[in-house]
């Protein structure tokens, strides 16, 4: 099942939100279409996030993990360091200066996976992508 786009680089993915994470959901939903940039994490492995500072969503932990597999995105709230999203292209061991985190699984890449890596090198290698989450 498709529930929305995710326009990342060059590249498209096809995605599900996650039943276990309804309020992540709903807070995530209310804010698309979702238009920011990606950069590469800095001390979590192979992943891309986008930092959101001190943007709300208004949730707490549900559906939370410090090790999303390639394809998932993870929300992490807020809390000891900043509100951001994480898109695992790869390895993953979620991440602050602060220390080990752990982020709501909320959304799972269901197509498009042959890219997810060639999305992580690039924004390693050539610096922010434009991302854009929207209803499919």
């Amino acid at each position: 099942m498709t529930d929305l786009t995710i326009h990342a680089g060059p590249f498209s993915f096809g995605a599900a939100f996650e039943a276990a994470a309804p309020k992540t959901v709903a807070a995530f939903r209310a804010a698309m279409p979702f238009v920011s940039q990606i950069v590469h994490v800095r001390w979590s492995g192979e992943g891309v996030w986008v930092p959101l500072g001190e943007h709300d969503f208004g949730v707490g932990y549900e559906n939370h993990t410090s090790h999303p597999a390639p394809g998932h995105v993870i929300l992490y709230p807020g809390g000891i360091s900043e509100t951001e999203i994480l898109l695992a292209y790869g390895g993953v061991d979620f991440s602050s200066k602060m220390g080990q985190l752990a982020g709501n699984h909320f959304i799972t890449l269901t197509s498009g996976l042959e890219n997810l890596r060639p999305l992580g090198e690039m924004v390693l290698w050539q610096g922010a992508q434009p991302i854009r989450f929207e209803a499919a």
